[in-house]
């Protein structure tokens, strides 16, 4: 009995196990049909919100500036060259690359040999010219004083023509006396012609003798023109440049041996578009005198110098566009012709515009607003000047306006953003780096062998190179030089 009643409960217990297991599988099948039909609700949107950086936009007059690349140039500059061929025999210590030399310095010597025997030769050919116009004027004078005592004789002859005449008329004299008397009259006329003819033989000899003397002066300047011209002197202070010559080289005339140029009288010559060059005239059309800042980045220090717009080029110039124009430099120490410097130069006013950076305008020119409710705005603006990162713009109701200074294409009008604004910030400081004594050696060598920077930049360098902590942004300039 006890067997079958454990048997009984055992299959007892596995029916309600098996009831139990039947019972939960269909739950968890249920539970899964009631899953998969159900319909899925997506949670409520929310509205994105973008934060962006915002600038006000404050109308004021701004003086734009025109950026440029020109070429310093020397206003005064003279080509050396030798107006007759030789041999040089002497140059200045200063004729050199560089080399200094003042007005009316003797700078170079031709052989002057030939020169010399040529002007002897024409002194020569004047004092025979001299002499045959003062032996002319002497003959003129005695073919004249016998051309006067042959006019006394031919009056005498006629007078005693004329008195045999008379007498023969009165029946005294005879024909054969009266034709003696005619003839001797006209053999005296015959010599009075002659004696003119030799007079103006003789003014004919003078007039040749004044030519010749004029001949002989042109020859004995041009002899002396080409002396002078075996020296060449300095038209006025200034440096040499493009030096081709040593002692003793033979030249032939005309060739070119160095430039003479002016180094305080400097200009620099800059091309701007058609554009660029509309904005800086005048209501008459005329080319306004505006300043201009001309720098040039040397090792570490950047050299600057200031001036004014002089003129423009009279034509635009074969395959170019634009125009060249030429501005004259104030002082301008450090600068060299040649010199490849950046220039800027300061057009007129324009009023009632703001500066922004050029992020802010789009393409179609026009900026976003913060408007109501944190809400985008878009307002359409007039882009009046590009500054390097910034633009000038003037637009209706823009001024005081708070404006989206980066724009991204996500923002548009109606977007409701988070304004950041900018606030007085520090300017941060120069970044100060350590040098190893390997590296500061050699920055140091490089800054006292560069020729070009002047000897008071290159002493603020070194001050600075001497230093424990040396600014990152100088030793980045120095080594890009040094290909380093």
């Amino acid at each position: 009995m006890r067997f079958l009643r454990q048997s009984l409960t055992g299959i007892f217990l596995a029916a309600a196990c098996v009831a139990l297991l039947l019972y939960a599988g269909q739950m968890i099948m249920g539970a899964v049909q009631q899953r998969m039909g159900a319909e899925r609700k997506a949670p409520p949107p929310r509205e994105r919100v973008f934060a962006v950086n915002l600038v006000t936009a404050e109308l004021q007059s701004i003086a734009p500036e025109l950026i440029a690349f020109g070429k310093v140039e020397s206003r005064r500059r003279l080509e050396l060259r030798t107006p007759v061929a030789g041999r040089v025999i002497s140059l200045a210590e200063e004729f050199e690359e560089g080399g200094r030399v003042m007005a009316g310095q003797l700078l170079l010597q031709i052989d002057p040999a030939d020169a010399q025997s040529a002007l002897d030769r024409a002194e020569a050919d004047m004092q025979d010219a001299r002499a045959e116009e003062r032996e002319t004027g002497r003959a003129l004078i005695l073919a004249q004083d016998e051309l006067a005592a042959t006019q006394d004789q031919a009056e005498l002859r006629q007078r005693a023509f004329q008195r045999q005449t008379d007498l023969k008329t009165r029946g005294v004299g005879t024909a054969t006396t009266v034709e003696t008397a005619e003839l001797a009259a006209v053999q005296a006329r015959q010599t009075v012609i002659s004696r003119r003819q030799a007079v103006s033989a003789a003014k004919a000899r003078v007039d040749q003798a004044a030519s010749s003397l004029a001949r002989a002066q042109i020859s004995l300047a041009t002899a002396q023109r080409d002396f002078a011209d075996t020296t060449v002197t300095a038209e006025f202070d200034g440096a040499l440049q493009t030096v081709n010559l040593v002692e003793g080289r033979l030249v032939s005339a005309n060739e070119k041996l160095a430039d003479l140029v002016d180094p305080t009288l400097l200009e620099v010559a800059f091309r701007i578009s058609t554009v660029q060059y509309a904005r800086l005239l005048d209501q008459s059309g005329r080319l306004i005198t505006a300043p201009v800042r001309v720098s040039l980045d040397a090792t570490g220090v950047d050299l600057s110098a200031v001036g004014v717009i002089s003129r423009d080029s009279g034509g635009a110039g074969e395959g170019q566009s634009g125009r060249l124009i030429y501005a004259h430099l104030d002082a301008a120490p450090g600068f060299k012709p040649g010199d490849f410097v950046t220039v800027s130069v300061r057009e007129p006013e324009l009023s009632a515009v703001a500066r922004l950076p050029a992020s802010v305008l789009d393409a179609g020119g026009t900026v976003l607003v913060l408007g109501g409710d944190d809400r985008l705005e878009q307002l359409q603006v007039e882009l009046v000047r590009r500054q390097g990162d910034d633009v000038l713009i003037r637009g209706v109701g823009l001024a005081g306006r708070e404006v989206v200074s980066g724009r991204t294409p996500l923002l548009g009008a109606g977007i409701k953003v988070r304004a950041l604004r900018e606030g007085a910030e520090a300017q941060p400081q120069a970044e100060l780096i350590e040098l190893s004594n390997e590296r500061r050696a050699r920055l140091t060598t490089f800054v006292e062998e560069n020729s070009r920077m002047p000897d008071e930049a290159k002493k603020r360098v070194l001050g600075q190179l001497a230093e424990a902590k040396v600014p990152a942004k100088l030793v980045k300039r120095i080594e890009s030089r040094m290909g380093g």
